[in-house]
């Protein structure tokens, strides 16, 4: 699941969430592995398509995404490129919402707001917030990654995750969100628009909601934890990962652990009592599914040929959407 970039409640704006694999690996070590280079680069294929057809022969095609990719990856797919061509409908990635009921001149008069929400509550430094052995691996981590960079020593631990994994990426030659922007270049070449596939959500009072933000715990730790163990030890996974999508290895992603990496800080928040004590949020992760699955149970329905796109997470769990469509009589075919 992805927040989508429709989100116009401030603070959700402004958490730029990590995307992190849960680490099933022993416990983490506090010792920085140097780590082999991405060498995938260039123009590559991808994996092929899942295919969905129903009863009447209409088909839904799925590309299954990992993220990060490659920095040097060139994907181009002659069999995307065909199916969105000739498509009726292309839905987006599942996405969320989340409606503040706020204008514009409003909105802006939260951003400070949310800024300051980035922070510690009561101007705490990491140093006070973690115990000895997690600040004294966040520094190591930070010193390679991020430099002297004073300021972020008061943000909130899952910030100071997001901007530590950022770099790391960057330094191991990945980056997110690679493939989006070519599936958006075969859809406006196609002369089509993606259908937003969005689960809404109302907050009626955002301004109290930030207030009662800065004062709470998120699982922050948690999250930091978890992108520290990520970078110490499973930067190779990711690596071989991001390979793997590039050339099409469908084999190596099934039985790579944490073959897709969800975002384990995004997944804490949302499940976490301070969100599900608002009003209108309850299990947001099967809402967006029970979204998407109404939005290809359409397609299906009303198209020859449709297009979607999926990250392997949602398409390789054995709970996964794929799985509850063959479950609802749809035949699904791996590439």
């Amino acid at each position: 699941m992805r927040i989508g970039p429709a989100l116009v409640f401030s603070i959700l704006v402004a958490w730029q969430l990590p995307v992190l694999a849960a680490d099933t690996a022993a416990s983490a070590t506090e010792t920085i592995r140097d780590m082999s280079p991405v060498t995938v680069t260039g123009v590559q294929p991808g994996p092929g398509m899942w295919k969905v057809r129903g009863p009447d022969g209409h088909v839904l095609w799925v590309l299954g995404t990992v993220s990060p990719l490659p920095t040097g990856l060139q994907w181009k797919s002659a069999d995307v490129e065909a199916v969105i061509a000739n498509a009726g409908v292309v839905l987006g990635p599942p996405s969320l919402m989340v409606n503040a009921d706020i204008g514009f001149f409003r909105g802006m008069a939260l951003v400070p707001a949310a800024l300051a929400a980035r922070k510690n509550p009561d101007g705490a430094r990491l140093e006070e917030i973690l115990s000895e052995r997690q600040y004294a691996r966040w520094s190591k981590l930070k010193d390679r990654y991020l430099g002297w960079e004073l300021g972020i020593e008061r943000w909130r631990p899952t910030f100071a995750a997001e901007k530590l994994m950022h770099a790391a990426l960057k330094e191991h030659g990945m980056q997110r969100d690679v493939i989006s922007t070519g599936v958006d270049r075969l859809v406006g070449a196609a002369g089509l628009k993606t259908t937003p596939v969005v689960l809404k959500l109302t907050i009626e009072d955002p301004r109290a909601m930030l207030k009662d933000l800065k004062r709470t715990d998120l699982g922050d730790v948690a999250c930091l934890e978890r992108a520290m163990t990520m970078i110490e030890r499973r930067m190779p996974v990711l690596v071989a990962r991001a390979n793997a999508w590039s050339t099409g290895d469908i084999g190596v992603l099934e039985h790579l652990p944490g073959a897709d990496a969800e975002s384990d800080c995004l997944t804490a928040l949302l499940d976490s009592p301070f969100v599900r004590s608002q009003e209108g949020v309850g299990d947001i992760a099967r809402q967006v599914r029970d979204t998407w699955l109404a939005e290809a149970e359409k397609a299906l329905l009303e198209h020859d040929t449709s297009f979607a796109v999926l990250s392997m997470g949602q398409m390789l769990h054995e709970e996964g959407y794929l799985v509850e469509l063959a479950t609802r009589g749809f035949t699904v075919e791996a590439p």
